[in-house]
Parts: structure tokens; sequence; C-alpha cells
């Protein structure tokens, strides 16, 4: 058996070219989607996330824009341009670039964006909406991973779901989600004893924990639906995930890439969320 393949490039554009009509509809009404920015510091990685966002908005339509500040930055300067932003009606979403300097606390930042704005699902009343099976905004990730999961025809009902990995942005928002979808969730993480166990008898597995090539062929199950979320980079400079793509090709039903996989969906799902904030806003 040699997996099928899911292109994240190919579904993201087929988004992106969905998302111009939306887009041309709320500007002709006076209500042009707006995303803005803000980057602290010169973290290389950040920088170019930041760059793709900025460059996504524009090629579908919408306002943006990027509003950097130096790393020793006073974190009340920024808390005050957030506030600035909630007041501003052609701002629809508000995107913090994540990690900050050591000197500020993310939670904070993070909760001064306006729940309606906060179009990277983090807030804490955007989390518990998710939690109860009714988001608002959905973490642009795992939501990209769930629309993969459409295009790939995967049906989530009563399968057995994996998701290695815990944090708030990919681990966490994943188990909702699958959950929410009628699937059977097991969260492991770098405290859980026997990964192989879990991995072995799971339908759907989600890489998201941050060490390369980690999950192996030999830890899956035949037919397995694999996905990919981890981005790393060797030390000869080459990108690969999460998941041993070469091995684990040969024994998956269904495989994400790395690079090519859900990172393009997670730029997709950010303009996603963006034009939905702006057409709530449009609708009241």
């Amino acid at each position: 058996m040699t997996a099928q393949i899911l292109d994240g490039n190919a579904l993201a554009q087929e988004l992106r070219e969905s998302f111009q009509s939306r887009v041309a509809v709320l500007t002709a009404k006076g209500h042009r989607p707006g995303l803005v920015v803000i980057l602290v510091g010169e973290d290389p990685a950040s920088q170019v996330y930041v760059r793709n966002k900025v460059n996504a908005c524009e090629k579908v339509g919408l306002y943006s824009e990027k509003i950097t500040y130096d790393k020793d930055v006073n974190p009340q300067v920024v808390l005050d341009k957030i506030a600035e932003l909630n007041a501003d009606p052609k701002v629809h979403g508000i995107l913090v670039q994540l990690p900050l300097p050591k000197h500020f606390d993310e939670e904070a930042v993070l909760e001064a964006i306006s729940a309606e704005k906060d179009v990277d699902g983090f807030h804490a009343e955007n989390v518990g909406a998710l939690a109860q099976g009714n988001p608002r905004f959905i973490p642009c990730t795992p939501y990209g991973v769930m629309k993969m999961f459409e295009k790939g025809g995967v049906d989530l009902t009563g399968k057995e779901a994996v998701v290695v990995g815990r944090s708030n942005i990919v681990g966490k928002p994943m188990g909702l989600l699958l959950t929410n979808a009628g699937a059977t969730v097991t969260i492991c993480h770098s405290k859980t004893k026997d990964l192989l166990f879990h991995t072995s008898r799971a339908d759907i597995v989600v890489a998201a924990v941050g060490r390369p090539r980690m999950i192996t062929g030999d830890m899956i199950k035949p037919g397995a639906v694999v996905i990919d979320v981890g981005i790393n980079r060797l030390p000869d400079g080459k990108l690969c995930g999460d998941v041993d793509f070469d091995s684990c090709k040969e024994v998956a039903s269904l495989i994400t890439p790395v690079p090519g996989g859900v990172g393009p969906m997670t730029i997709t799902m950010l303009l996603a969320n963006t034009i939905e904030a702006a057409e709530r806003k449009a609708a009241q």
C-alpha cells in the first residue's frame, strides 16, 4: 500500500479562490475584511510567517497591515495598540505573532484582543465556545486539518484518533474538533508512557509535537490517516515534519507531506476566519 497524498497547496489554492467572491461582496457593501498582524522582535521564522500572511491577504482582496515593534518594547505599548485596533471598525481580525519576547505576559496580550476580532481563536472566550461545540473562531491549524479530512473524504464518526501534542495552539483544539466530529480521541504528549500502544491502534494520527520524524511507519496501523502538523529544520537546512514520511506512506491510506501539507492551510483558514468576522459585522 502506498498512501494517497493530501495536497495542502492545492486545497489552499482552491479555498482562496472561493474567498475572492465573498470578499468582493463585502467590499462592495463597504465592509472590506481587514486583518492587522503585530510582530514583536526579529525572529526569522516569525518574519516569514507574517510576510506570507500579509501577501495572502492581498491576493484575495483583504485589507492588511503589519505593525512591527522592537523586541525590547514596553508591553504596554503593544496593549495600547491592541485597544486602538479593537475600536477600529475597518479592522476585523487582530493577530499577534507568537512567540513573544520573554518580558511579555503572552496570555495577557492574547486576552487583550477583542474576542470578536480574535481570528486565531486563542481568546479564552473563543476556546470555551469551541469546547462547547459552538465555535466563533476555530484555531487556524486545526481548522485546516479538518478541511483536509473533508477533502480526503475521511469520515471521523466512531474512529479512534490519536493527537500527539497538547499545545493550546494545535493539540488541545484538535482534540476538541475531533471529539465534536464524533471520533474517540486520545491526547498523547511527552509524558505518555507507551506512545506506540496508542498510535498503533489509531485510525487517525495527528502529529503536532515538534520532534523531527518521531512517528515512524512501524508505529501506525495499516490504512491509518496520518496528518503531520510539525515543521522542523534539520542541520542540513532541509525541512521535515514530525512524521517519517517515507516509512509512513507505505503503511497509511492518506498522508500529508511537509512542506506542502498542513502549512498552507493554516494561513488559508486565517483568511477564512477574517472573512467570517467581517461577514458577522456586516450582518449586524
